[in-house]
């Protein structure tokens, strides 16, 4: 009991005296002894300044340690330390302040644990002699000091360098450098996190020291220092030189050609060849209408001699009928909810709004206008079943932010996002924006919901911050709270993640706000401004991985500064195109695919071999699962039967995934009970080949008396016309004379008619890669 009343005598005094300290400290101007920029001394060292970068270092407010939704072992810190008050709270008050102790600082729980001198799940954290050690150790003795009013704050960290060109196995050591509001400068470089984007192709150990690999490449390192980031970007060209005329002689048909050619000069990669015309044909038909061309169509394809048929082909293709089902059937993933939840009828009114919506190439910033200032009945209004759906503000705000702007705040909802510039007051602000939705009529009921609801804009309703409890202002990302608007100010031209520091910047952005009108009619107007930084770039990197097997940014919405684009330019570009076309998906469609790059084959040379994100090749993807099962039904020549759907639909026009097919589910159609927004991946499994050999239903349909094969057999066709006719149907490409050796053989064997020899050589075509993925 005595020594407890003198310790806290001793932390009364300490206190007292440290309160005249801290005051005269904050006077001090910078580049004194005592400032950041110098090595802290002995009687100056604060909690947010000194302690807690040294708690983010050494791994303690981490998830797997005390940093996880309900701490380690009764002891609970903030995810890297971004709440300081409940930082504080936890180690100088929490549990009677048992784990500090002032009257003898390295007897401290918070000392003795990570240094290892009891024991302690997380390890050996910190050494005894160590200058951390000693800057806790000095923090306690000094009574826990918090910080002075006038303080100066963290506002950025720049890493230097900050783009470097190197050799294979070489190493580099990277400095990070902590700016604060009042001109003073840190090193941190031991005290801050990295993280490799390729660690493959480029390596970084905890201490900043990067290593390059054998193989050429590239990578981004993120340097993280108490919630700001900084990037440094590290090339590694092939080590064979190419001589540079070669990339003058490149043919160019618009600007995607010539920023994909300087981007593979730096890297030293040469392209490969240009597809055939056939690959072409087929890689075109599914990209843009998602089915096959007839051997009909391939014939006059291949057989036009003119120069410009591609061109002519890709803008006939984008009048097709079939282009809206298609692209609808990929929003389909994004929007579209389980009918079991909000009702059958809300499900189909929001695919018409989709349908529609593409076959009228309704612009894209009215497109999504319309889906987030949706009102009315959710029998009548499509759009307003998304609203049906996502109910409260902060579902809406995660699958607005990911699906249209490209950043998934989701992180932020519990705590700052760990790889970004954003807080939980970004994501409560953001959701602000939705706290005025009101609905009326009949609720959810799962599984039976099928009531009509109406989406309106309510009188009240606020969005309120979970730690603080204070009512937030609607106030867009890097943007100033709706409320302080006076007048339409321009958007920020590049995002806050791009800049260097890493510092979130408050710019006015969007129209002024009358507080009657719908919030959410300022939001879009903001997202949809020209001048908005992640609107084009998000669908711009969608569209283009669609096409091109692999987005700029991956994952095709995780846009931001720590996860830079591989090619930053080109996106940049085609944003930019995108936005001077009127927001025209048809048109960015027909600039990428009338680019040279697009027409590039998939087959490998000796300098593009290693190269996967720089697009010096095409990209093979596997079909969507609803592709590939229409091309089974058009190459076979039998249709597929749909529950609630007229007979001869297909796969591409269902309006919901609850119709039942072991096809479409075994080929990554999406399970029916997720939550949109649902990315499909192309990974093949064993599943997807079992089922080509061995499913019923498709050799049902290869061996139907109605389909194609059972028709080529009675015919007056030879055999060799038969296998022309087969390699067209499924490859869509005139055949080789070995592969006609080979299918000629099929027929030769004995015990087998004529039909039987057709329905097994369309089985063995349907089984191969040739046909399951787009080349």
């Amino acid at each position: 009991m005595h020594v407890l009343s003198s310790t806290r005598i001793g932390f009364a005094l300490v206190s007292l005296f440290w309160g005249f300290a801290g005051q005269s400290w904050a006077q001090t101007p910078a580049g004194t002894a005592s400032s950041p920029r110098d090595p802290v001394t002995p009687d100056r060292v604060t909690f947010e300044l000194d302690v807690q970068p040294i708690l983010v270092a050494a791994g303690c407010s981490t998830g797997p340690c005390h940093g996880k939704a309900r701490g380690q072992n009764g002891f609970q810190l903030s995810l890297l330390c971004f709440d300081a008050d409940f930082d504080y709270a936890a180690i100088a008050n929490e549990s009677r302040g048992r784990r500090v102790f002032p009257a003898a600082p390295e007897k401290s729980l918070l000392l003795q644990k990570p240094a290892g001198e009891v024991p302690h799940g997380g390890g050996k954290r910190l050494e005894v002699d160590s200058r951390n050690y000693e800057l806790i150790r000095r923090w306690i003795e000094l009574g826990m000091p918090r910080r002075a009013t006038a303080d100066p704050e963290l506002v950025r960290v720049a890493v230097e360098p900050t783009e470097r060109i190197m050799a294979n196995n070489e190493d580099l050591h990277l400095t990070i450098t902590a700016h604060y509001t009042d001109g003073s400068k840190r090193d941190v470089t031991r005290l801050a996190a990295y993280q490799s984007s390729e660690s493959v192709t480029v390596g970084v150990d905890p201490t900043g020291r990067v290593k390059t690999g054998p193989i050429a490449g590239e990578a981004a390192i993120m340097a993280r220092y108490m919630g700001m980031l900084d990037v440094c970007n590290v090339v590694i060209p092939q080590k064979k030189p190419i001589p540079q005329e070669l990339y003058g002689g490149l043919p160019r048909h618009n600007f995607i050609d010539e920023l994909v050619w300087a981007k593979l000069k730096r890297l030293g990669i040469l392209p490969s060849d240009p597809a055939r015309d056939s690959t072409f044909l087929r890689r075109a038909y599914i990209d843009v209408i998602g089915r096959l061309p007839t051997p009909d169509e391939t014939r006059a394809f291949l057989n036009d001699p003119s120069h410009d048929k591609r061109p002519r082909l890709i803008e006939q293709l984008l009048e097709r009928p079939e282009y809206a089902d298609y692209w609808a059937n990929k929003w389909a993933d994004l929007l579209r909810p389980n009918p079991y939840r909000v009702g059958i009828k809300a499900v189909r009114s929001l695919d018409a709004f989709l349908r529609e919506s593409f076959r009228a190439n309704k612009p894209y910033d009215q497109f999504v206008r319309e889906i987030v200032t949706a009102q009315g009945s959710t029998w009548r209004n499509g759009a307003a079943t998304v609203f049906r759906d996502r109910r409260e503000p902060d579902e809406l705000t995660t699958m607005v932010s990911q699906l249209f702007l490209g950043v998934r705040l989701e992180c932020a909802k519990c705590h700052h996002h760990p790889f970004e510039v954003w807080s939980q007051d970004d994501f409560y602000s953001f959701a602000a924006f939705f706290g005025r939705v009101g609905f009326k009529g009949t609720g959810l009921s799962p599984p039976i919901s099928g009531g009509e609801e109406i989406i309106y804009t309510a009188g009240s309703g606020s969005v309120k911050h979970p730690l603080t409890g204070k009512v937030l202002e609607p106030r867009p990302l890097a943007g100033e709270p709706v409320a302080q608007l006076s007048e339409p100010v321009a958007t920020p031209s590049t995002p806050a993640t791009s800049e260097s520091t890493g510092r979130r910047r408050r710019r006015q952005s969007g129209p002024a706000a009358d507080p009657q009108n719908d919030p959410r009619e300022v939001l879009a107007a903001w997202m949809t401004a020209e001048d908005n930084p992640y609107f084009s770039k998000v669908i711009v990197n969608r569209v283009w991985a669609d096409l091109m097997g692999r987005g700029f940014v991956e994952p095709v919405d995780d846009i931001r500064g720590t996860n830079p684009p591989s090619n930053g330019p080109l996106l940049d570009a085609l944003a930019d195109e995108f936005r001077r076309q009127g927001y025209d998906l048809k048109k960015l469609l027909s600039t990428i695919m009338n680019s040279y790059v697009y027409g590039l084959g998939s087959q490998p040379n000796e300098h593009n071999v290693a190269d996967s994100r720089n697009f010096s090749r095409h990209y093979r993807q596997r079909l969507r699962a609803e592709v590939l099962l229409d091309a089974v039904c058009d190459i076979t020549g039998v249709s597929e039967d749909f529950q609630a759907m007229p007979a001869g639909s297909r796969a591409m026009e269902l309006w919901t995934h609850r119709s039942e097919s072991l096809f479409l589910d075994s080929f990554g159609r999406p399970d029916p009970n997720q939550d949109p927004p649902c990315e499909r991946t192309s990974d093949t499994t064993v599943v997807q080949a079992l089922h080509l050999m061995n499913s019923p239903r498709l050799n049902a349909k290869v061996s139907s008396d109605t389909g194609h094969a059972a028709k080529l057999a009675a015919s007056e066709k030879s055999c060799k016309e038969i296998v022309e006719d087969l390699y067209l149907y499924v490859y869509c490409r005139l055949l080789t004379d070995d592969e006609l050796k080979v299918g000629l053989r099929i027929f030769d064997e004995k015990n087998k008619n004529r039909r039987q020899c057709t329905e097994d050589l369309l089985w063995a075509l349907l089984n191969t890669p040739e046909f399951v993925f787009k080349d």
